[in-house]
């Protein structure tokens, strides 16, 4: 016999009940989006799952991707049959996760209403700390608490994993670390107990880190199907192709993810702004307002870099971080310019050393 589920087993809570009351939507039963096909999502409530569509009237006043339903969100719906369902209705988002699209300027949501967020790396052949600062920044901006899992400690030896552990807590010194083995199964009654029944909990990372494998080790069997990284390549291969939600026995809510291979920044200045706190406090004390903090004379932050206060790579990263942002920012047409600016200046550079040549 089947539990029966509260529609607050799925993650429901207070703040999407106001919002419910507050656009009145008490004629419609309501869901939350678990998985996002093409055209179509999978919602699920105390009825049930259904297959659900959104109306043409949804389609018609959305102005961007983030207007459509994403894996997460609560959505208000007309249950057609026992199978079927018309979205009539997205509830306002507590949290998002975003990101640039590769070679894009367009917004991908990756997920909604999440508590935490597990940002995933493998110490064999994907740990970059400026990989996980990138995730920091976009789960920051989205109002999500990032926690790191450091996967596949089974390859590395002490010593090794020592130093990475001691680089990790001197560059992010107030972030959760698990450190988790799906060989030995180190850590993952760790992880287990981190999960807290109701709260929502997003992996994210690159193909091959272990999302799913990690995933299928809290359930006790295979639910995700993975595969072994390409030896050829050294890369993981994209298992997961669909954001899917999965509900844990404990009651915790998980988020398998696609692998990401990039994390473009998009209107991320506030949080970029928050995760580097250490660099916002030392622009205080920069001569210009509106000093860009790369060249300008009384700068308080190349003072502190000049010093050695400041790490040289968080600060570079900083400054990366803050041009994608910036230029994520720009009209359409100030985009175009630079990149025909940047164009001549390229042209101009190579015609040069050819001279030279």
């Amino acid at each position: 016999m089947q539990k029966e589920i509260k529609i607050e087993d799925l993650g429901y809570d207070t703040f999407f009940e106001s919002n419910r009351k507050k656009l009145k939507l008490d004629e419609f039963s309501i869901a939350r989006v678990t998985v996002e096909h093409r055209g179509a999502y999978k919602v699920k409530n105390t009825n049930g799952e259904f297959l659900a569509k959104i109306t043409g009237k949804q389609m018609f006043d959305a102005t961007s991707r983030e207007d459509y339903p994403a894996v997460g969100d609560w959505v208000a719906i007309t249950e057609l049959n026992r199978e079927q369902a018309v979205i009539h209705k997205v509830l306002p988002r507590k949290t998002i996760i975003k990101r640039r699209s590769n070679n894009k300027n367009e917004i991908q949501v990756i997920a909604t209403n999440i508590d935490v967020a597990f940002i995933v790396e493998s110490v064999d052949r994907d740990y970059n700390l400026n990989r996980f600062e990138r995730y920091f920044a976009i789960a920051n901006d989205g109002g999500i608490k990032p926690a790191i899992i450091l996967n596949k400690m089974d390859l590395i030896s002490k010593e090794d994993l020592d130093l990475k552990l001691a680089e990790i807590k001197n560059r992010f010194n107030d972030v959760d670390i698990i450190l988790a083995s799906t060989i030995t199964d180190e850590g993952l009654n760790e992880l287990k107990n981190y999960i807290i029944k109701r709260k929502t909990y997003c992996f994210l990372g690159s193909s091959g880190v272990g999302k799913s494998s990690l995933i299928n080790k809290l359930f006790g069997k295979d639910i995700i199907k993975t595969e072994n990284i390409s030896i050829s390549t050294n890369r993981g291969k994209h298992t997961t192709t669909n954001r899917e939600i999965y509900f844990l026995e404990n009651g915790g809510i998980v988020i398998d993810n696609p692998g990401m291979r990039g994390v473009g920044m998009t209107d991320t200045n506030m949080g970029i702004d928050n995760l580097f706190d250490e660099i916002t406090t030392l622009a205080r004390e920069c001569k210009f307002i509106d000093c860009t903090h790369i060249h300008e004379p009384g700068c308080g932050v190349l003072s502190a870099l000049k010093s050695g206060e400041l790490n040289k790579d968080k600060y570079s990263n900083y400054i990366n971080l803050k041009k994608e942002a910036e230029f994520y920012n720009m009209s359409e047409m100030e985009r175009n310019e630079k990149d025909y600016k940047f164009g001549k200046f390229i042209k101009k550079a190579k015609k040069q050393l050819k001279e030279l040549g």
